[in-house]
């Protein structure tokens, strides 16, 4: 670890010593400057606005070639590559009128282009956006994303799930680093606080040849806040209140730049009782707390940038057993989880001329502590509330230390190539009595090379990549109620080539439309190879199977999109064929008080896609109408259905924007029904949801009252008190329903 912290440091103070900037001045089709225009450059963590008169500039600027974007409310974002030639570089810019949302730079992807001119179709959601629909935890708000939902576990454990799949099939990336956090485990959440999260990004569908294994299903990209913009000073000061779980979040935030540094630190609190049903009863044991910190420190000059980041979570979540004592407390019952995740990351880019190499250097650490009941005393009594110094039953410490190095060549003509390489290597080790997993140590190696070839309204874009991942595990023998359970050692490689082809045209101006074919991989993880006992949390003792290969998928995407200044439709379809499918299966036996299941594989296939439209009628240029529906289908090759897949959704929203006088800026209101459908397509295990249909308010802006400006936001989510059970809730098989009317009422301050 140290080595490592060493490293991080030699990187970050390497640097050259010649000044360039960059300055212009940016107007409308009228030639009217415009003020407060965001310009940035994210491979320097550099931004400023504009001056009134539509002048700015930017200095400090590397040697070669730079990409900056231009946004602004109400504008089409404009993209500019430029190369570094002389010490003052002017670039005018004019911005061309647009009624629907700012195009953003899309960071997920090998090239980092503006979403129009992206190959693959990426889906983005701003922090901004989550925060006015209300939601308690980031897993829940992503779900706003037409193919994207989430497993949950109450109001405070939820996993991703992307066209049906989840689990270790979707990849999850923050701070340019993957994220490894145990996520095998069905009640294994997240992890990361939405504070101090900028965006979040969405590849549906496999992203193997970026991001390697796990990558099979797409990957979910956070993307942290940015830094301040030069020589400017922020305080931030957020508060959140949800009247269903009587929780809070709080949030204080610091940012200073100057020329060549620049500093963040970011400090959060969230505290949730159990959460209410529409029948007035809370779900005993729902409650949970959260400290999160993040901090930020960049460092940008000449031919070299450097971003170091490091972010702590501490998670103490409890683990309801159904609807038992009615209480508004906040300290946890048993069982519980308590788990502490550090982030460190170090984001570097190297310039030389027109050329470019960049690396991320990562480090996590998990460590997940599980709590089970107290034993009754000899009086009869049993203690609820846990004791401090109570060892944990589960703990498993997960260390994973990753690289990701990539080199862009020199653009020739509308040719663009990079090729990288990729790696980690993890360690698993146990301290508690129980054993889930193995000790074991894990290492990944990556190499791969993608291409861009752009020519009049047309972008072809294809790579190909090679994986290894050796997994060792010591060999265990665990006591269990009279039973000894083995855990065999295990030293295997799972090898795989994976590629993609993409093609992207627009016949029109107002018509685009995309084809991907693409191949991804999973090597099987520790829980399917080696487990061995039973599974708490999922009330099931769960055999591994060492023999499992790779599941391998191959998927085609095509999507279609009209846009025009009022409107704006979209269609996406995909068929995702799987090889070798793993997944769990009942085998009629009963072991420790505990139905076995055993870990298989089969052939599969998933299909399905989001459309959708976007109306903003002119001249109402306040109002707006969105729909989208989606739907997914998953079949084993034997004809069953698969499980957890997502009932088909279908949301509308209302929505309108509006300024009154001198107070109430940018501000708005919507109203969105959300139908989701009878999922009768169940597997064996699963049993059938019905349909139901959930109504949700919100309104807010920015207040501003003399010289101080604040924003606000209210949310009433499930406005008539809804009793509905989600086909994804882990509680469905308990008949828990999800939670009632939530009011949500935000507040930002930023001095």
């Amino acid at each position: 670890m140290k080595t490592f912290i060493k490293l991080l440091l030699l990187v970050a103070v390497f640097s050259a010593n010649a000044q360039n900037s960059i300055s212009g001045k940016i107007t409308d089709n009228n030639n009217n400057p415009l003020s407060e225009v965001g310009i940035y450059a994210q491979e320097i963590h550099k931004g400023t606005t504009t001056n009134e008169d539509g002048t700015y500039v930017i200095k400090n600027i590397p040697n070669g070639k730079l990409k900056i974007t231009f946004t602004y409310l109400g504008y089409k974002s404009v993209t500019k590559t430029i190369v570094i030639t002389s010490k003052n570089e002017i670039l005018n810019i004019q911005l061309e009128d647009s009624s629907f949302e700012m195009d953003e730079i899309i960071i997920s992807t090998p090239f980092n282009k503006l979403q129009s001119d992206n190959v693959m179709k990426v889906e983005r959601l701003s922090a901004e956006s989550i925060k006015k629909m209300g939601a308690t935890t980031l897993a829940e708000g992503i779900t706003n994303i037409a193919g994207v939902s989430q497993i949950s576990t109450g109001s405070s454990i939820g996993k991703p799930v992307i066209r049906g799949l989840s689990g270790n099939r979707v990849l999850v990336y923050t701070q340019g680093i993957r994220l490894e956090n145990q996520q095998f485990g069905g009640e294994h959440g997240l992890g990361i606080n939405d504070a101090g999260i900028s965006s979040v990004e969405v590849i549906k569908g496999p992203a193997s040849l970026l991001y390697g294994s796990d990558a099979l299903g797409g990957v979910l990209y956070l993307n942290p806040e940015r830094f301040a913009s030069e020589n400017q000073k922020e305080i931030n000061f957020s508060q959140k209140y949800f009247s269903n779980t009587l929780g809070s979040n709080t949030s204080v935030g610091l940012k200073t730049s100057k020329e060549n540094w620049k500093f963040l630190a970011r400090g959060t609190y969230a505290s949730h009782s159990d959460y209410t049903i529409p029948t007035d009863e809370r779900v005993t044991n729902t409650r949970f707390n959260e400290k999160d910190f993040k901090t930020g420190i960049a460092y940008s000059k000449n031919k070299f940038t450097s971003e170091i980041r490091y972010n702590f979570n501490n998670s103490q979540l409890g683990l309801t057993e159904g609807i038992a004592d009615q209480s508004t407390s906040k300290s946890l019952l048993e069982p519980y989880q308590v788990i502490d995740n550090h982030i460190l990351s170090a984001h570097n880019h190297i310039f030389f001329g027109n050329s470019k190499l960049d690396i991320d250097l990562g480090y996590t650490f998990n460590d997940r502590q599980e709590f089970e009941e107290h034993e009754e005393h000899d009086d009869g009594e049993e203690d609820e509330e846990h004791e401090e110094h109570e060892e944990a039953a589960l703990r498993m410490k997960l260390k994973t230390y990753s690289y990701n190095a990539k080199y862009h060549f020199p653009k020739t003509g509308n040719f663009e190539i990079l090729s990288g390489v990729q790696g980690l290597h993890q360690t698993n080790t146990n301290f508690g009595e129980e054993i889930l997993i193995p000790n074991a140590i894990i290492n990944d190696f990556g190499i791969f090379t993608t291409a861009n070839y752009a020519w009049n309204k047309s972008t072809l874009q294809a790579g190909i990549r090679f994986d290894n991942r050796n997994i060792s595990t010591e060999s265990h023998e665990v006591a269990h109620e009279d039973e000894i359970h083995v855990f065999n050692a295990i030293d295997k490689s799972f090898n795989s080539f994976t590629t993609s082809l993409g093609f992207k045209t627009s016949f029109t101006d107002f018509f685009t439309t995309r084809i991907n074919l693409a191949t991804g991989f999973r090597a099987p993880n520790l829980a399917e190879l080696t487990s061995n006992g039973v599974h708490h949390g999922t009330n099931r003792f769960e055999e591994g199977n060492n023999n499992l290969s790779n599941e391998k998928n191959t998927q085609i995407d095509v999507s279609l999109e009209y846009k025009t200044e009022h409107f704006e439709f979209f269609a996406n379809g995909f068929y995702n064929h799987l090889n070798d499918y793993i997944f769990l299966n009942p085998t009629g036996e009963i072991e420790d008080e505990n139905p076995v299941y055993t870990y298989v594989q089969e052939n599969a296939k998933l299909y399905g896609g989001e459309f959708g439209f976007h109306l903003h009628p002119h001249p109402i240029d306040w109002l707006h109408l969105e729909s989208t529906f989606e739907t997914v289908t998953g079949k084993q090759s034997s004809g069953d259905y698969l499980p957890l897949i997502p009932a088909n959704t279908w949301k509308n929203t209302f929505r309108t924007e509006f300024n009154i006088k001198n107070w109430l800026q940018k501000g708005y209101t919507s109203l969105s029904l959300q139908s989701t459908f009878n999922q009768n397509n169940v597997s064996v295990f699963e049993t059938e949801t019905p349909s139901y249909n959930l109504v949700n308010l919100g309104f807010g802006g920015d207040v501003v009252l003399g010289k101080t400006t604040f924003t606000t936001s209210i949310s009433v989510n499930n406005l008539f008190d809804k009793e509905y059970i989600n086909h994804l809730s882990r509680l469905k098989a308990d008949g828990i329903l999800n939670q009632g009317r939530n009011i949500v009422v935000g507040v930002n301050f930023v001095l």
